[in-house]
């Protein structure tokens, strides 16, 4: 037996290869399938099951290409309804792959047809479950992702998760292995942990959500409390789940034009589409296409795509660091975004050299900053809330980047204001998305709530509950 969890940590999934006596199943496989492929002819085995826990909302599975390339069926479980032929199981179904069985657990509550798959060895024993999104490490699925299709409240699909959870997982033995489908950073879910593998005996004294005397409403109430608004582009993918979608291939092919500085202006002025710039972002800072939007191959990438650029229809063209276009495209199509048109040939240095316009954000050090500071400027934070409530810099007004759009009336007209986040990363995505909207009189503050902090500039962790939004 083989049991191998291919954790993406941009998005914070986890995708499962099992494999006994030449036999292998591919749990949540991402789109790109080519690895999954490889890694059973590397074991001589042949890909028998395309295991799929729900119709995932953050990222577009791979199962369709995958069941395409390999003719191995696509499973659901109950409640599923896909576009596309795929065996939908009973609950307590059984599917043998080699000396192993996988039974399938109906366990709604994210979504109606979220499943949990229970692995037993070849004794018979039960070894492992596959929770998807089901149970996560120290938290539970939101259940407010599926209240349109499921026509349900979030409290609703709630109480049926907490009825999920108590009668089909905690049951369970407490040295059962847990695999779920995101670990910490997935927009899934508020509390998980930073590990990515536990036993369920553990996750029944860790998490919150399996407390053994947690009455339903208890349960109710814990759940659904502080839930954020989940990003625009989450119903696209899950649309693309259900119905089908392109293969990978053919968006790489479109992709990857390399394209002229004027081949590229006319692109982006024909066609309307959004310049991606995703190098580091003090290279942006230093110069960039007038208008583009920046946001780095370095950090959260395609959540960021996913949660500011939302449409999965926009049109997209590409600035990449040399040798990055096909990265990004993967990484672009992960989350849905398979319009990619071209990429910039030659980079900005080849922008520069066909007497393009360029433009700059001004950045400055926490040393330079807190000089600044003396004059009572205006200073916006772009972090989480979480993080602004946690320590914020005295007077700082929260503009969180996943809202920048809805604070846009908030930045001053014509006096210098500062933007800072966390490290540096976020800022620069938020610079770069007020200057593509003729906000010009920023300034970034190079390193983030980190550089402040050890620059001595003072902050507090008091703010007052109705300046927040």
């Amino acid at each position: 037996m083989r049991i191998e969890q291919i954790y993406t940590g941009c998005l914070a999934q986890g995708a499962y290869y099992i494999e006994s006596e030449g036999e292998a199943a591919i749990i949540d496989p991402l789109r790109e399938v080519k690895p999954y492929i490889k890694r059973a002819q590397d074991d001589g085995a042949k890909i028998k099951f395309i295991f799929e826990t729900h119709f995932h909302a953050d990222f577009v599975s791979g199962h369709v290409t995958l069941s395409k390339e390999t003719g191995a069926p696509i499973v659901y479980g109950p409640n599923a309804n896909p576009s596309f032929d795929a065996i939908i199981a009973e609950d307590g179904q059984e599917f043998k792959l080699g000396k192993l069985t996988l039974t399938v657990l109906h366990t709604p509550g994210h979504t109606m047809e979220s499943t949990t798959y229970l692995l037993k060895d070849e004794n018979g024993k039960d070894y492992a479950i596959f929770s998807g999104d089901t149970l996560f490490l120290g938290d539970v699925g939101r259940p407010d992702l599926a209240q349109k299709a499921a026509d349900m409240t979030q409290e609703e699909l709630a109480g049926i998760l907490f009825d999920s959870l108590r009668t089909k997982i905690m049951p369970l033995a407490d040295d059962i292995i847990v695999y779920p489908a995101h670990g910490a950073g997935s927009a899934c879910g508020k509390n998980m942990m930073k590990e990515t593998v536990d036993t369920l005996g553990n996750q029944k004294k860790m998490n919150y959500a399996l407390r053994a005397n947690m009455s339903r409403e208890e349960f109710i109430k814990e759940v659904t409390d502080g839930l954020l608004p989940p990003p625009q582009y989450f119903p696209l993918n899950v649309k693309m789940n259900k119905e089908g979608y392109e293969d990978i291939d053919t968006v790489l092919e479109r992709g990857t034009q390399a394209l002229s500085p004027d081949a590229f202006e006319t692109a982006a002025n024909e066609t309307g589409a959004v310049v991606l710039d995703v190098r580091h972002q003090d290279d942006f800072a230093k110069g960039h296409v007038p208008r583009s939007i920046f946001i780095g191959l370095g950090g959260s990438f395609a959540p960021w795509v996913g949660a500011l650029i939302a449409d999965v229809e926009q049109p997209i063209l590409l600035v990449t660091p040399e040798g990055k276009e096909e990265e990004t495209i993967t990484r672009l199509s992960r989350v849905g975004f398979d319009g990619t048109l071209g990429y910039l040939k030659g980079g900005i240095s080849a922008w520069k050299s066909a007497g393009k316009d360029v433009d700059t954000v001004e950045s400055i050090n926490a040393g330079t900053f807190k000089q600044k500071l003396e004059r009572k400027v205006p200073v916006f934070d772009v972090r989480k809330e979480s993080e602004y409530v946690a320590e914020h810099v005295e007077e700082a007004k929260l503009t969180p980047l996943d809202f920048l759009n809805d604070h846009l009336s908030e930045f001053p007209e014509k006096e210098t204001f500062y933007v800072h986040c966390a490290g540096g990363y976020r800022s620069m995505i938020a610079a770069s998305i007020l200057k593509s909207r003729g906000i010009h009189n920023l300034v970034d503050v190079a390193g983030g709530f980190k550089a402040i902090k050890e620059a001595g500039i003072p902050v507090t962790d008091y703010v007052c509950p109705t300046t927040l939004k």
